[in-house]
């Protein structure tokens, strides 16, 4: 599908990006004793920037596709044995339907760690019309975005597109500069003939973001490989959506938000939707802002600064230590499901991985992502967990 050809060239384009910057690839910190000051969780952060204009249907439906193999991807990169947080912002731009003082641009997430949100958001986008300015939502992102500060971090961006990448009033090697000057690496995804896409600048821009050019067929079905794997890893995610506790305004929605993603990933294939369950089962999505699990295991003293209206009916009349023994039952089963999800993700995996020799790729990155991140990894310091 689409999808390989699109999560390969963002992958791949990291490891361009470690190859061509390896002089420069131990990072600097400003320390005490070994230690750096102000020191903040390391953080993987990629900005996509997509082409919403007419013809790009197919571009969007990659982005659907692929989602969640891009997060279980990165997942596996660790930094000082530590899971980094993952944060991805979406941007659109070439839609008539934005304004043109927008330069017809829009964020639609910042970088945030609300997996969940990224999905409601890319299910929710259509294409519309066509100005592409990519110099301008390149600079968009490299100021509006709160990109991290250490240079342990990556900070990527990848934007996708099929028209000339010099269109509009601002520079893409201006605004691209600026990025680099933040330790952003740019990455182009031309949808379309890879010679057009040189002769359109879109190879130039990745080669001035010190990043990596692609091409490829937006149109492409994606194609999935089905497992005897998919059907257990489903039925655990089921289960562990019983271990979610809503608090708070908003807690009841962001739940009912969490199924509608579900669906929306069944809606896409049987694999995608578990592709998402596999992220489910990972450190990375964690929502504390709605669910009193993730919360306690970030603020132990949280049961007992929450309001009873606050929590579902069923739990208002439970004393704090009920509420405590209730919140810790549900935490220990979510902890079985993940690692009984994680068990089974590896043999899902492997099954892919032996599936995968047998039929021709689509294209000649499928086997090299894993490799190609490892590389990159090397480079930041990060290593690779299998």
């Amino acid at each position: 599908m689409k999808s390989n050809i699109f999560i390969s060239a963002l992958f791949a384009a990291a490891i361009s990006l470690a190859s061509c910057n390896s002089s420069n690839a131990t990072p600097k910190k400003n320390t005490i004793e070994g230690k750096p000051l102000n020191a903040e969780k390391t953080k993987i952060q990629v900005a996509l920037l997509l082409d919403t204009s007419s013809s790009m249907d197919g571009l969007i439906d990659q982005a659907k596709s692929r989602l969640w193999n891009i997060v279980n991807t990165l997942t596996t990169l660790k930094y000082d044995g530590k899971t980094p947080d993952i944060e991805i912002a979406l941007y659109e731009y070439g839609n008539d339907g934005l304004s043109k003082q927008s330069n017809y641009i829009r964020q639609i997430t910042p970088l945030s760690t609300d997996l969940d949100l990224i999905s409601e958001k890319l299910f929710a986008l259509t294409t519309n019309g066509g100005n592409e300015y990519c110099g301008a939502v390149i600079q968009d992102a490299t100021k509006q975005l709160n990109w991290a500060r250490e240079n342990n971090n990556m900070k990527l961006i990848y934007i996708a597109g099929n028209e000339d990448f010099k269109q509009g009033g601002i520079d893409y090697k201006e605004a691209i500069s600026d990025a680099l000057k933040n330790d952003i690496y740019v990455n182009t995804i031309f949808c379309g003939d890879k010679n057009e896409g040189i002769n359109t600048n879109w190879k130039d821009g990745a080669d001035y973001g010190k990043g990596k050019y692609f091409n490829i067929d937006s149109n492409e079905s994606v194609r999935y490989i089905a497992t005897p794997y998919d059907d257990e890893i489903s039925k655990c995610d089921e289960k562990m959506n019983d271990t979610y506790i809503n608090y708070g305004s908003k807690g009841h929605e962001k739940k009912m938000n969490q199924t509608t993603q579900d669906k929306n990933a069944k809606k896409v294939s049987v694999s995608n939707y578990t592709e998402r369950a596999v992220s489910k089962s990972k450190a990375v999505y964690k929502n504390e802002s709605w669910d009193l699990v993730d919360k306690v295991k970030d603020d132990a003293a949280a049961i007992s600064k929450i309001k009873k209206e606050e929590l579902p009916a069923e739990l208002q009349n439970k004393s704090t230590e009920e509420l405590k023994t209730f919140v810790a039952q549900k935490s220990k089963e979510r902890e079985t499901i993940q690692k009984e999800i994680g068990v089974l993700a590896k043999k899902r995996q492997e099954f892919i991985d032996n599936e995968s020799k047998k039929t021709k790729k689509q294209d000649d990155l499928g086997n090299a992502i894993t490799s190609s991140i490892a590389g990159f990894a090397k480079v930041k310091g990060y290593t690779v967990e299998k």
